[in-house]
């Protein structure tokens, strides 16, 4: 490691990615100004280049696979499909595709669906130029960028109590009245004939009770279902 290399990083200042070793990045955004001075910064950045620019998920969904970026610089509230959903689509179409969320949004939520939907990274929109860099750099190198508030967000939803969810809303209505007909003390076939069913359609409803419920016998599904924690 050179002089300027050490300064950088005890600096905290990315080191420039390599001239000698392109890395095409597409960026989808709606603004147009953000896109223009996104792209322009990219092509001005030793060892980038702006492949293409779309305006929406629709165009990305178009171009980027043309155009074969290493990385996305996604927008995740846009007109007709958001960021979410282009990010899905696009991780699979092109499962190796990097793709970093440039956002303004913190909530939980927005974060959780964004790194669910294939994101590698997630950053705010306020974020520098140097910092969009230093997550391209850490991409590149296996990491999972995020600014200091974002990652600050994500470990305290990890030390947040897990709530345990209701079995009436993770069970459908056939599966509730086979319950409730369960709970009756009725059989199988009793059931069936009940619900105009047969044995083995009762016998399948079960088995996805049981899965959901995180049980493995008929008392454990009545005692989860009608005695919820």
């Amino acid at each position: 490691m050179n002089q300027a290399q050490q300064e950088n990083k005890l600096s905290g200042v990315p080191e420039k990615l390599s001239e000698d070793s392109i890395i095409p990045v597409a960026v989808v955004e709606d603004s147009a100004t953000v896109r223009r001075n996104l792209e322009r910064w990219l092509n001005r950045t030793p060892g980038c280049k702006c492949v293409c620019a779309c305006a929406n998920g629709i165009e990305a969904l178009r171009m980027i696979p043309a155009h074969a970026p290493r990385i996305v610089l996604m927008d995740i509230q846009m007109p007709e499909m958001s960021g979410v959903e282009c990010a899905v689509r696009l991780k699979t179409a092109l499962p190796s595709l990097q793709i970093i969320m440039l956002t303004v949004y913190e909530d939980t939520d927005t974060i959780f669906k964004a790194l669910r939907a294939g994101a590698s990274g997630y950053l705010l929109k306020r974020s520098s130029h140097q910092e969009i860099l230093g997550a391209i750099r850490d991409l590149l190198h296996g990491g999972a960028p995020m600014t200091a508030a974002i990652a600050r967000k994500v470990v305290a939803a990890f030390h947040e109590p897990v709530k345990q969810e209701d079995p009436h809303t993770l069970l459908s209505g056939r599966e509730r009245e086979i319950l409730d007909l369960l709970s009756a003390g009725l059989s199988n076939k009793e059931i069936g004939a009940r619900l105009n069913v047969s044995q083995f359609t009762v016998k399948n409803h079960l088995a996805n009770v049981f899965a959901k419920l995180h049980v493995r016998s008929r008392t454990q599904a009545v005692i989860a279902y009608l005695h919820p924690r």
